[in-house]
């Protein structure tokens, strides 16, 4: 099925995995709310042959949230499914401030997504997510106020 990257913004409220779980919910009635074969998100996961060699291609396929900001390891399965913060001096390079906006997490993922070639993508924030089946997040401002997540990552191979 080939690679697919996939990017979100979604409500913060200072637990990173809380975020994530609603995030999740929302997709997963998105994609699966009228299928008879998931009627819930533990029925999805259950199905360990289509999650271990399909995936859904979307955020369902980050199982977890960790603390480091270190990018994962392409050899450590234990990275897979993983969800972490972008490191700062990342954030920085990208977005010129520590505390970036929803309007300036989007603009920088369209202009990526818009990426001429593959050597501008990659220099892209969503170039940042060098390892499939990973994420990341950033948490974004209104004014001083942390509001809502910038998430992005890629699913498949």
């Amino acid at each position: 099925m080939g690679a697919s990257g996939w990017d979100y913004v979604t409500r913060y409220n200072s637990d990173v995995e809380a975020a994530l779980a609603t995030l999740q919910t929302r997709v997963f009635q998105e994609k699966y709310g009228d299928d008879d074969r998931y009627r819930s998100m533990e029925d999805l996961y259950e199905d360990e042959e289509f999650m271990g060699t399909m995936g859904t291609h979307t955020i369902l396929d980050i199982d977890r949230v960790v603390a480091l900001d270190a990018p994962p390891a392409r050899s450590g399965i234990a990275d897979y499914g993983t969800l972490r913060p972008l490191a700062l001096n990342r954030v920085m390079h990208h977005f010129g401030t520590d505390r970036p906006s929803v309007e300036q997490y989007e603009e920088l993922t369209a202009a990526a997504n818009e990426a001429a070639s593959h050597e501008e993508h990659e220099r892209s924030l969503l170039g940042e997510c060098q390892m499939r089946w990973t994420g990341y997040y950033i948490v974004l401002y209104s004014g001083d106020r942390p509001t809502h997540l910038g998430i992005f990552g890629f699913s498949g191979d």
